[in-house]
């Protein structure tokens, strides 16, 4: 049966479903782009006096572009977060009309190829122990003084989900001050050391293994990659503790410059920020259709990418129960495009596109973000995942 079809079948029972938010369903199809602006904004400001007749405006146009974007449609319909916030779609039956995946290494075409298979091995970090790496979250939620970060437990389990299926070992931190951060930076930044295991009981770590787990089960130790979120408040250039007191975004990598953490030393260390930076508001533009040679070492500021949600001086958004619209985008672009062998500075341009479609209002160009990314990799880091 085509999508086309299938749509037509189940019309009546998705337009039922779809009213429960039709705003919702309208601001996912236009991030997709399986609308255009201008048909967005007409689709929004049309005069219905019934949530229903909105609907039915939506599932007509997506029906009239035909069979691809009907198939994209029905493809967005089980995506995660559509599937939550309408769950009788389960009772719906869509799946007959989907393409079965490709495996990404298919022999059938030398373009399949995954990325990292094509690169010289001094082109791209060698990712070879088991696990790939350490991936440590610091959750600040509940605050002293500011306001509960709400959404912010859905972006931490997001991370931990993902990184995990990239095969790390994942840790989090929760509710930390200015120092107990800094504490818990320095510690993973030396743990080199062994004696910093014990230290370790002392930050209250948990340990995801599809849910969170009171303490590691095994030592920690550093492998080819290390990864660092912290989801926080934040100012301009810092994020802050719960207790409100900030710390520079620069000195935590100060903290992992090689001369300092042999453990890491010529490895890849990304860090994912989420935290505003300002009070400034970002507004949308509407567009009219359309050094010294040296033969054995290596700077000590190499092989770092540190992603901050959101430009200097401006805020960043979250949502109160879906997360923010920074980290869920890392998430998602991360599951799309590691299993093709895509590079993480390439999969963090498609999150700065996904996160500036998005409006922050009912009015176009109110409200909008664009994360920022700057990096010192020598080479290309690929994320795989790995099997469990």
């Amino acid at each position: 049966m085509s999508a086309k079809e299938t749509l037509k079948r189940n019309k009546t029972k998705l337009i039922e479903v779809l009213c429960g938010d039709h705003k919702f369903i309208l601001n996912k199809v236009q991030e997709k782009k399986l609308i255009t602006l201008r048909e967005y904004n007409n689709l929004r400001s049309i005069n219905k006096e019934h949530v229903e007749g909105h609907v039915i405006e939506l599932m007509d146009k997506i029906m009239n572009k035909g069979e691809k974007t009907c198939q994209n449609f029905l493809e967005l319909l089980q995506t995660d977060d559509v599937a939550e916030t309408y769950p009788d779609l389960e009772h719906i039956k869509l799946q007959d009309v989907l393409p079965k995946p490709v495996p990404a290494t298919s022999p059938c075409s030398a373009d399949m190829v995954p990325e990292a298979k094509r690169l010289k091995k001094d082109e791209v970090y060698e990712l070879n122990s088991q696990p790939v790496g350490l991936c440590l979250i610091i959750n600040n939620e509940n605050f002293h003084s500011l306001n509960e970060r709400r959404g912010t437990n859905k972006d931490a389990e997001s991370l931990a989900d993902v990184f995990s299926w990239l095969g790390f070992k994942v840790l989090m931190c929760k509710d930390q001050t200015r120092d107990q951060m800094e504490q818990t930076l320095k510690l993973f930044a030396s743990l080199h050391d062994e004696e910093k295991q014990l230290q370790l009981q002392e930050l209250d770590v948990q340990e995801w293994c599809g849910r969170w787990l009171p303490a590691p089960q095994q030592p920690v130790r550093h492998g080819d990659a290390f990864v660092c979120c912290i989801l926080s408040h934040g100012s301009l250039h810092r994020v802050s503790g719960v207790d409100s007191q900030p710390l520079a975004i620069k000195e935590i990598r100060r903290y992992f410059v090689a001369t300092k953490q042999p453990a890491l030393t010529g490895k890849p260390k990304v860090f994912l920020i989420q935290a505003c930076q300002g009070d400034k508001i970002q507004r949308g533009v509407l567009q009219k259709d359309v050094e010294e040679d040296s033969l054995t070492s290596i700077p000590e500021e190499a092989d770092f990418l540190v992603a901050v949600s959101t430009v200097e001086d401006h805020v960043s958004f979250r949502h109160p129960i879906d997360g923010s619209w920074f980290i869920q985008s890392v998430c998602e672009q991360l599951r799309l495009h590691c299993p093709s062998g895509e590079d993480i500075n390439s999969i963090l341009l498609r999150v700065n596109n996904m996160v500036g479609q998005k409006e922050g209002s009912i009015c176009v160009g109110l409200k909008k973000q664009a994360p920022e990314v700057k990096f010192t990799l020598r080479k290309k880091l690929i994320l795989s995942p790995r099997l469990t």
